[in-house]
């Protein structure tokens, strides 16, 4: 499972046209699912997420958490986190899962997150094609794979 968080000032996604989620100051998540990825793989993020500390204290430096600067989620599907790109030009995705195995665990991550934060957390539409807007905050932008805990 893999992610790509960014600090956002602010954050939107629409569905056709339609606003779906806003946030304020918080974390827009890209969440990417492959088909190997199980429960554990979201509450490794799910923990890591909670309690990154990635927001600046009153001295300007990343010392706080979500939960300290009571900031909110918005957590996006993004299938393309997978991309293969080794042969030619045209990206493979063979190695995201497919919807009926991302869906359950897209679900059980939003879940998750809101538990183990208890923040808010709004999502986009799952296999729908967004419209992501974001003001990103530093920029602040963090690559998270469950696969490799670095």
């Amino acid at each position: 499972m893999r992610v790509l968080l960014q600090r956002v000032k602010s954050a939107s996604v629409a569905v056709d046209g339609q606003a779906k989620s806003s946030i304020q100051k918080g974390m827009l998540i890209l969440l990417g699912i492959e088909h190997s990825d199980l429960e554990a793989d979201a509450d490794w993020l799910c923990g890591k997420l909670s309690k990154l500390r990635i927001f600046p204290d009153d001295e300007g430096v990343m010392n706080r958490s979500i939960q300290e600067i009571e900031g909110d989620f918005l957590v996006v599907s993004q299938f393309t986190l997978h991309a293969s790109y080794k042969k030619g030009n045209r990206p493979s995705y063979i190695n995201s899962a497919k919807p009926d195995h991302a869906q359950g665990l897209y679900e059980y991550f939003l879940e998750e997150l809101w538990k183990v934060s208890n923040r808010p957390v709004k999502s986009g539409e799952f296999g729908a094609d967004m419209e992501v807007e974001l003001v990103n905050d530093g920029p602040v932008t963090i690559w998270m794979d469950s696969k490799n805990k670095e």
